[in-house]
């Protein structure tokens, strides 16, 4: 979940925009639109909300496992965490397209 007043403003826009793409797709249709024409819309609504879990996901891993080693149990990711991290949710995202 995103904590920081940025973050939860990112996710509202893109929460917002992803609620215009399912209303666009709606209308489209109710009118009837061609199959090709519905299939972009739905490639981009379903583009919409992989990016959006995606933000959602890197958020929570840096939360769990950087901002982690501040609590009182002081567990500490290894040196280079956020490297790791980065890595990782660029394979996520590579499987996510």
């Amino acid at each position: 979940m995103p904590h920081s007043p940025d973050d939860k403003k990112r996710a509202i826009n893109r929460l917002r925009r992803i609620r215009g793409q399912a209303e666009a797709l709606e209308l489209a249709v109710e009118q009837g639109a061609d199959c090709g024409a519905l299939l972009q819309q739905i490639a981009a609504l379903r583009g919409a909300a992989t990016g959006l879990m995606a933000e959602v996901l890197e958020s929570h891993l840096r939360e769990t496992f950087l901002e982690a080693g501040r609590g009182p149990d002081q567990r500490r990711l290894a040196d280079g965490g956020a490297a790791e991290i980065d890595g990782i949710m660029r394979i996520v995202r590579s499987y996510l397209k």
